[in-house]
C-alpha cells in the first residue's frame, strides 16, 4: 500500500484527537491546537502537554517511534518530563499514530526553525544549553537518529554531502547521541528546555551545532556566536561534516528560492570543505 502525502494543518485530525483523549484520560484544549504538517500539539485540563505524530510505518523502523518516551532516560538536560504515551496503526493506511503526554514547557519557544531577527538570550541560556548539549553526547544509546525521519547513516551523510560538495571523504570518526532536530522551534526561552524528542539517536558529533548553525545562518551575528558557543564540536573533523551535511541540505535541489541562507551556508562551507581537503 502506497502510504498517501499527508498535511496535519489540512487534514479532518477530530478522531484522532478523540482516540488520544479516550486513551490518555485527558481532555484536550482544541481551540489553540497547535498544527503541524506531520504533528498535532495541545493543552490538557489536567496542566499537561500532549503531542500526536503521524508517522509511516517505513519510518518507524527498529526504534519502534518512541523517542519522547525513551528520552526520559537521559540525565542532565534540561527537556519536559515525559508522562505517558499510547501509539496505534492506522486501520486504513500503512502509518502510525502516537501520543505522548509530558509536562509544560517552562517558557516560550525562540521562534520559528529558521529565524530571520536575533532573539534576546542571556547568558545564562547559552550556559545551559551547552550543559544540556554536553549532558546527551556523554550518554549512550542503541538508537540511531533519525533527522527529518530519515535513518542517519554513513551512506546518508555521504550522498547529501556529495550532491554539493563531491570529493569530500566523508568517513565518521565519531558518534554520539544528539537531539537530530535542533531548532529555534523546540527550545524554549528566557528558561532553557529543549522538546521534541522524537527523533533522536546516535549522530555524527556536532549535528545539533550544526542544526542550530544552520537555523541561525539568516542573522549572522546569531551563526557566529552558535559557532563560538559549540566551537569544539564544529572545529572537530566530525563537527566539519556536519557543517557540510547540513549547508548541502540548505544548497541542494531542493532548496527554497526564497531562503535568506544560502550564501551565508555556502561561504562557511566552502571554507570547512577547503579545510577537510587539505586534511
Amino acid at each position: 500500500m502506497t502510504l498517501r502525502s499527508v498535511d496535519l494543518r489540512k487534514e479532518p485530525v477530530e478522531a484522532v484527537l478523540n482516540r488520544v483523549e479516550r486513551s490518555l484520560e485527558v481532555r484536550l484544549d482544541r481551540k489553540p491546537l497547535v498544527r503541524k504538517r506531520r504533528s498535532l500539539g495541545a493543552r490538557t485540563n489536567r496542566g499537561t502537554w500532549v503531542r500526536i505524530e503521524r508517522r509511516g510505518l517505513d519510518r518507524i523502523g527498529v526504534q519502534g517511534g518512541d523517542g519522547t518516551a525513551s528520552a526520559e532516560a537521559l540525565l542532565g538536560i534540561a527537556k519536559p518530563a515525559w508522562l505517558a504515551g499510547v501509539a496505534w496503526r492506522d486501520e486504513s493506511e500503512p502509518v502510525v499514530w502516537r501520543a505522548d503526554e509530558t509536562d509544560l514547557l517552562p517558557g516560550a519557544t525562540v521562534g520559528n526553525a529558521v529565524v530571520t531577527e536575533a532573539p534576546q538570550l542571556s547568558e545564562w541560556w547559552w550556559a545551559a544549553m551547552n550543559a544540556s548539549l554536553d549532558a546527551l553526547a556523554a550518554q549512550h544509546t542503541n538508537r540511531i537518529a533519525t533527522p527529518d525521519t530519515e535513518t542517519l547513516t554513513p551512506e546518508l551523510v555521504t550522498g547529501t554531502i556529495h550532491r554539493v560538495f563531491p570529493g569530500i571523504d566523508t568517513t565518521v570518526g565519531e558518534w554520539r547521541p544528539a537531539h537530530a532536530d535542533f531548532n529555534w522551534a523546540n527550545v524554549t526561552a528566557p528558561v532553557f528546555c529543549v522538546f521534541d524528542w522524537e527523533d533522536w539517536g546516535m549522530a555524527p558529533r556536532g549535528l545539533d551545532a550544526a542544526n542550530l548553525w544552520g537555523a541561525s545562518l539568516a542573522v549572522p551575528a546569531l551563526a557566529g556566536r552558535v559557532r563560538g558557543e559549540r566551537h569544539d564540536d564544529l572545529e572537530s573533523r566530525d563537527g566539519k561534516l556536519m557543517t557540510l551535511f547540513i549547508a548541502a541540505k540548505i544548497l541542494g535541489p531542493h532548496a527554497d528560492p526564497d531562503d535568506p541562507r544560502p550564501g551565508a551556508a555556502r561561504q562557511t562551507a566552502e571554507r570547512v570543505a577547503r579545510e577537510l581537503q587539505a586534511c
